[in-house]
C-alpha cells in the first residue's frame, strides 16, 4: 500500500504493501500476466485536472498480488474502517502469506509464510518506529507526479490515471553527497474517483526478498463500504 513502503527491513521477514513507500516459489513457474496498459484516447482528458491518488478512511478491496519474475499470483485483500487499513496477501496454503497494517497512528507488517525464507521460529511483528498514518500517507501522495491517462486492459477495461511517487535516501542536491532510490510505485486510480484504487507497481529496497524487486498488486473489486482491519495478537499494541 503495501503503503509506499519503507517498513520492510534487512532483518525482518516482511512481504510486500504499499505501506509507507508502505515470494520465492520453490523451482521455475511461468509468469502469470498482468493487465496491460494503453494510453487512453480521449480528447476529453486533457481538459480536466488530474487528481492524485488518496486513500479513503473506509474501503473494502480484492484482488491479486502478483511477483511476475517468481510466478507468485496469490489472492490479496485490502480493507479500511475509520482511518486504519490491512492488507493481506496469500494465505496459509499459498507460497506466500503476510499482512501489513496501518493501526492507531503505528505501521505493521507481518510475515506468516515466505518461500525460502525460514520463519521457524515464527518472526515478530515488525512494529516500525515512529508516528505513522493514513493523513501522513495521503500528505506524501499529494507529491506525486502525473504520468497520465491509460486503460488498464483486461475482462474489463479500466480508464485510470497513472501516479508515480518515490522515496529518495540521501541529499537533496545531486552529485554532493550519494543519493540512492529507498522506494518507487506506480499507482493507477480510477480517472473519475483517486480514492478508488484500481493496482499498484511497487519497486524498491522494501522488495528485498524478490530478485527484480518488484511486486505488484490488481483490484478486481473495490468499493467505499467499510472494511475489516485486525491487529494480529503477535503484534504489539499501539502504545507499547
Amino acid at each position: 500500500m503495501a503503503w509506499i513502503r519503507t517498513r520492510r527491513t534487512l532483518g525482518s521477514a516482511a512481504a510486500g504493501g504499499l505501506f509507507a513507500l508502505a515470494v520465492i516459489a520453490p523451482g521455475p513457474a511461468a509468469a502469470p500476466a498482468l493487465p496491460r496498459t494503453a494510453h487512453a484516447d480521449d480528447s476529453s482528458s486533457s481538459a480536466r485536472e488530474p487528481r492524485p491518488p488518496q486513500l479513503p478512511a473506509d474501503f473494502s478491496g480484492t484482488g491479486r498480488y502478483i511477483v511476475r519474475d517468481l510466478g507468485i499470483d496469490v489472492p490479496f485483500t485490502w480493507q479500511g474502517r475509520d482511518g486504519n487499513s490491512q492488507m493481506i496477501a496469500g494465505g496459509p496454503e499459498y507460497p506466500i502469506w503476510f499482512t501489513n497494517l496501518i493501526y492507531e497512528n503505528t505501521l505493521y507488517t507481518l510475515t506468516y509464510r515466505w518461500p525460502n525464507i525460514p520463519l521457524f521460529p515464527p518472526r515478530a511483528c515488525s512494529k516500525v518506529p515512529g508516528f505513522f498514518n493514513r493523513q501522513i500517507f495521503n500528505d506524501k501522495l499529494k507529491t506525486a507526479r502525473f504520468v497520465g491517462p491509460e486503460i488498464l486492459q483486461g475482462e474489463n477495461d479500466r480508464h485510470v490515471d497513472h501516479w508515480r511517487v518515490g522515496v529518495v535516501g540521501g541529499f537533496s542536491v545531486p552529485g554532493e553527497v550519494f543519493r540512492f532510490p529507498i522506494a518507487l510505485g506506480d499507482i493507477y486510480v480510477d480517472q473519475r474517483d483517486p480514492s478508488q484504487w484500481w493496482q499498484v507497481l511497487q519497486f524498491g529496497l522494501q522488495n528485498l526478498f524478490d530478485p527484480e524487486l518488484d511486486e505488484w498488486f490488481t483490484m478486481t473489486t473495490f468499493d467505499h463500504r467499510p472494511g475489516q482491519v485486525t491487529l494480529p495478537d503477535r503484534c504489539p499494541p499501539p502504545t507499547s
